[in-house]
């Protein structure tokens, strides 16, 4: 082991002051170098920017306007998601269900799915250039006052409408209406700028009046399902009644031979707790007769167009029929007329020439 070198205690405080010095002679310095020369790049503030006025901070994001609803709430989301939904579905089906278990839920939609399917796949067979459904058609559950709630924001309200300020009922509009982000704002009352998206105080205030009105409110009872299609689709109704309603509607459900797993027990268990209540198409309320008559159109809307036209044709043949009828039977008796008159004429001539 090396033997230790002793140093002076005079030694050892200069080394260490040294140290100190050196650090206040280049750490300290520096900062006030670097702060003087961010000082001298920086320019001074005018003096209008120290005379004006702190600008407030926005109390919403530019993307989340205030709203009469809280946004982040779960009845919010479903009521943009029902709103557009009944903006956007031009054909609806209602069920009740009652105590349906997530498996046979899970049964159901398969075989939903599948029936659609194979209409998509028929239509196509057939040569028929029409845009396939089967997964745009979809089948969930509703919370109803939600619900109620907005059919009557999309049947009623109307931005800047004064019907309701009145003290007159408004007016029932078409379930296509324009999206409430394409018309932001309109003007109140006052000349200022008010909200009118589906959450705003002004939808709230607008339809409060409206409450129990709608024809579908006596139906929105206890648990109910809802069956929304893109298009009105005769074709693809009868096939999804055919599935869920059978007995209801009288479309025969498919054999056991051609679809074995419609016949499992955990999809006729689940078909038992389900009732067909009513239809909404393009606006109106029909029942369980009038949906029927719906799936029941041959051909699909092509059918129904073409029925149409026949029905056109037929009753402009029909008119033209009876005017011309009409015509030749005046024509016949203007003839039998004149020739009775050229008979007395020429027996008058032959009585004067006798004498």
């Amino acid at each position: 082991m090396p033997p230790r070198l002793r140093l002076p205690r005079s030694r050892i405080s200069q080394s260490l002051c040294r140290q100190r010095v050196y650090q206040h002679e280049v750490l300290v310095p520096s900062r006030f170098a670097s702060g003087a020369a961010a000082s001298a790049v920086t320019p001074a503030a005018s003096i209008e920017q120290m005379t004006s006025s702190i600008p407030p901070i926005a109390r919403y994001p530019s993307s989340q306007p205030p709203s009469h609803r809280r946004p982040e709430e779960r009845r919010s989301q479903l009521l943009r998601q029902y709103t557009s939904l009944l903006r956007t579905t031009p054909l609806m089906v209602m069920f009740q269900h009652n105590n349906l278990q997530s498996t046979e839920w899970a049964a159901i939609r398969r075989e939903l799915s599948k029936a659609l399917q194979k209409v998509d796949e028929d239509q196509a067979a057939a040569g028929r250039n029409l845009p396939p459904l089967a997964s745009s058609i979809k089948l969930q559950i509703i919370q109803n006052s939600i619900f109620e709630t907005a059919l009557r924001i999309v049947e009623y309200y109307r931005p800047g409408q004064t019907d309701l300020e009145a003290g007159n009922p408004p007016k029932a509009v078409d379930p296509v209406t324009q999206s409430s982000a394409e018309i932001p704002t309109i003007l109140g009352s006052k000349g200022d700028s008010a909200l009118t998206h589906d959450l705003s105080r002004a939808a709230h205030d607008a339809v409060r009046r409206m409450k129990g009105k709608h024809e579908l409110t006596t139906l929105l009872s206890g648990p109910l399902a809802v069956l929304s299609f893109p298009h009105v689709s005769p074709e693809h109704l009868k096939a999804a009644l055919s599935i869920l309603a059978p007995k209801a509607t009288g479309f025969p459900a498919p054999t056991r031979r051609a679809n074995p797993g419609y016949h499992e027990l955990a999809v006729q268990d689940g078909l038992q707790k389900l009732m067909l209540l009513a239809a909404r198409v393009d606006g109106k309320v029909f029942d369980v007769d009038e949906t029927k008559w719906v799936g029941s159109i041959e051909g699909g809307m092509d059918g129904l167009r073409s029925q149409l036209v026949t029905m056109l044709q037929s009753i402009g043949g029909s008119i033209t029929s009876a005017l011309d009828g009409h015509s030749k039977s005046l024509y016949l008796t203007l003839e039998s007329r004149r020739s009775v008159l050229e008979d007395e004429q020429k027996g008058d001539g032959e009585g004067k020439s006798e004498p």
